[in-house]
């Protein structure tokens, strides 16, 4: 099946709005998670929010291990290609997140720094554990 260029310009925006959100989880958990461990906050224990959070870095911490971009990097550049092959250009406040969101440094380092993130992720298991996702009478 070929997609239009248009219809490829809608998914690999689509692509790139979901990836900014994704971003957004990941680095807002690695900071409400231990503020609102802090304060008290019950949500950041919720389990489901939380396992959310770890496979999502744990997703991130593996692609990198293994030197591969993120799957939604790949998807987003080729749709992106073949919507501009076809004559479709992206809005500009796609190229502003594009720049926001994709960096210029070596792979190594989004490796070590993805691994780094992964290990305070499971870290903040241990210091402000989620609920069990079942109350403790359940059996």
């Amino acid at each position: 099946m070929t997609l239009s260029p248009g219809f490829s310009h809608i998914l690999s925006l689509g692509i790139l709005i979901l990836h900014l959100g994704i971003i957004i989880f990941n680095v807002g958990g690695l900071i409400v998670i231990p503020w609102g461990g802090l304060e008290g906050w019950s949500w950041v224990r919720n389990f489901w929010f939380r396992l959310a959070h770890l496979v999502a870095l744990t997703v991130v911490a593996i692609q990198a291990l293994l030197g591969r971009a993120c799957f939604l990097t790949i998807w987003q550049a080729e749709l992106s290609a073949h919507a501009a092959a076809g004559g479709e250009t992206p809005p500009l406040i796609a190229h502003w997140i594009d720049q926001l969101i994709f960096w210029s440094i070596p792979l190594w380092v989004f490796t070590l720094a993805y691994v780094l993130v992964w290990v305070y992720t499971a870290a903040l298991w241990w210091r402000f554990p989620p609920r069990a996702p079942f109350g403790s009478s359940r059996r």
